[in-house]
């Protein structure tokens, strides 16, 4: 069981599959592609997260790095779990970025009206 203590604090009474899983869940992404970004089968992935096997000490690293937690959190359920703000985050960067692209469009005609009024000065 998960319980947020404050922020993105959490405590965990549960497993290092459990962990995993919560954690790929808060990332939004498939078993699938976790195992695909780690370079591991589907099936070893799944494994972990039924707590059939547990990855081993370089894995779990990386893992973490990709889950955006602590090797400590998904060891021991202690330290920076999973940030609940990633969907968020991923929003209002998605929002910034057709902000820019259109700015860059919005430059990109100008300065192909510049060249024209170049091209017609000789």
């Amino acid at each position: 069981m998960f319980h947020q203590t404050s922020g993105n604090d959490f405590t965990q009474d549960d497993t290092l599959g459990g962990r995993i899983s919560l954690a790929r869940e808060y990332m939004q992404i498939s078993s699938a592609q976790a195992a695909s970004q780690l370079g591991v089968a589907t099936s070893t992935w799944k494994s972990w997260e039924r707590d059939r096997a547990a990855p081993r000490s370089n894995r779990l690293a990386m893992m973490a790095g990709i889950l955006a937690v602590t090797p400590v959190w998904l060891l021991t359920g202690m330290g920076s779990g999973p940030n609940e703000s990633v969907g968020e985050d991923r929003a209002v960067i998605l929002q910034r970025l057709q902000s820019a692209t259109a700015t860059a469009s919005t430059a990109q005609q100008r300065v192909q009206q510049l060249a024209r009024q170049l091209e017609m000065l000789g």
